[in-house]
């Protein structure tokens, strides 16, 4: 990915949120940064907000700088998916030598996410990755 080529790797997620927009818009993709989702409890609209990255259309990026992707970065966007009902996130760590990302896909159905593959097979789903915290994708 263009951003992390010039970039580099380390920065503040900002600097990376910022640069992706650019570059997404550049390339006439629309997206929206820094989006508030709402938290209801029993039809109750509660005060507290999340703020997601990006969104492009039905998609959430989560930008990440940190060494590596961990279950806590994976927990904040299936809660992302869940809140929003959205079908697609992808977290993107910025934090490494290597860019990393992975894919996960909300089925409301169930009402769990599912790490998916390039071809959007499922690998895991966020039951086992959270549940007994046995299983871990490094």
């Amino acid at each position: 990915m263009e951003v992390h080529s010039v970039l580099k790797y380390g920065l503040l997620e900002s600097v990376y949120q910022e640069a992706l927009s650019y570059e997404l818009n550049k390339r006439g993709i629309f997206c929206e940064t820094e989006v508030n989702v709402d938290v209801f409890y029993k039809d109750v609209l509660l005060k507290k907000k999340f703020r997601m990255d990006i969104i492009v259309g039905d998609i959430i990026l989560e930008l990440k700088s940190s060494t590596k992707i961990i279950s806590a970065h994976r927990a904040q966007l299936c809660n992302y998916l869940r809140l929003t009902q959205k079908p697609i996130g992808i977290i993107l760590n910025f934090g490494s030598e290597t860019l990393q990302g992975e894919r996960w896909v909300y089925d409301k159905v169930s009402n769990d996410c599912q790490l998916v593959d390039k071809n959007m097979e499922p690998i895991y789903s966020s039951v086992d990755l959270f549940g007994d915290g046995t299983l871990h994708v490094e």
